[in-house]
């Protein structure tokens, strides 16, 4: 995957919700952040629930609800694979898997974290014993370490994050109140092009760095 853009270091990182949407192509792969919906940009996923998009891997930690969040995506049939931990509260994705409609790739919450944090950091993947002899190990590659059967994780990334934060600057420093910070701060380091929802946007210099959860450096595009 190549990024869409290489603007990391301009200024003015501000677009409109239209041309948000605009970056996302069929077939690409997003990563969207949130749990049950709560840290979720929920602007952005109303607005591609709304689209004519289709065929999206989808990378995200669980299938949300039919009627808001990812889940839309899920109910509206746009969702070719997800990537999660938990489908139970979207009824609509328990019935598209049963007919084979989305293919749904489990895993352990865990081992999806740090599936991401492995994209993030440029690694090949990482050893756990967590599912060994279940289904989440089913395909996968098996390495004996001391004695020891671990099986291999291999990293995920994205084309795209859609990433929600509760307090922004102008730059992309961003700030998340509270267990929205979820899968937010892991994803920004996982995706080729990362695209924030600011809850509340505060000027440039106003953050005191140490409370900083997600450097500039790493968002893309800010949801103006």
């Amino acid at each position: 995957m190549t990024p869409i853009f290489n603007i990391k270091t301009k200024m003015n990182k501000f677009i409109s919700l239209e041309q948000a949407l605009g970056l996302v192509k069929d077939g690409m792969t997003i990563m969207v952040g949130g749990f049950l919906a709560n840290g979720t940009p929920k602007r952005i996923i109303d607005a591609l629930a709304a689209s004519s998009v289709r065929n999206l891997t989808v990378i995200t930690n669980d299938a949300g609800y039919p009627d808001r969040g990812v889940g839309q995506l899920i109910a509206n049939r746009q969702v070719k694979k997800l990537y999660t931990s938990y489908i139970g509260s979207n009824p609509v994705a328990g019935e598209l898997l049963n007919s084979k409609e989305l293919e749904v790739e489990f895993c352990p919450q865990g081992t999806f974290v740090e599936r991401i944090r492995c994209g993030g950091n440029g690694l090949g993947g990482f050893l756990t014993p967590t599912g060994l002899g279940t289904l989440a190990a089913e395909g996968k590659q098996i390495i004996t370490v001391d004695g020891r059967d671990f099986v291999l994780e291999t990293p995920l990334r994205a084309d795209i994050a859609f990433i929600g934060a509760s307090v922004g600057d102008e730059m992309g420093n961003l700030i998340y109140h509270g267990t929205s910070q979820n899968f937010n701060p892991l994803m920004a380091t996982a995706s080729d092009t990362v695209v924030v929802e600011l809850g509340e946007r505060v000027a440039t210099g106003s953050l005191a760095p140490e409370t900083i959860h997600t450097p500039g450096n790493f968002i893309d595009f800010i949801i103006s």
